[in-house]
């Protein structure tokens, strides 16, 4: 994973993590076999959309408050925040255009 363009989020820094701008969550688990076949599909998404959105993770056993306040329900969920607000939300493995689509849309 290219840690410069995707931001690791945690239960703490969540709320300010998602606070500005458009920012592309993938809520993930370690144990989960497609979010690991999602890693290399968001690095290269972050590369393109870099300068107009972010893209960031969190992990779900890590942040259960945070993933139980936004219903939450499996994995991989990709949700779309614009200005800490919830803009759409994605369940399950896409390819790299079509999310680049996706975070383009709120944009």
């Amino acid at each position: 994973m290219d840690q410069e363009n995707i931001k690791k989020l945690t239960q703490e820094n969540f709320d300010a993590g998602i606070a500005k701008g458009v920012t592309l969550v993938d809520f993930y688990a370690d144990w989960c076999g497609p979010c690991r076949m999602l890693a290399p599909v968001l690095d290269r998404v972050s590369q393109e959309v870099k300068g107009k959105a972010s893209v960031a993770k969190l992990d779900i056993d890590q942040a259960q408050k945070v993933t139980a306040d936004l219903q939450i329900t499996s994995v991989p969920t990709l949700v779309l925040f614009k200005d800490g607000k919830e803009y759409k939300r994605l369940i399950g493995l896409r390819d790299a255009d079509f999310i680049k689509e996706f975070v383009l849309s709120a944009c």
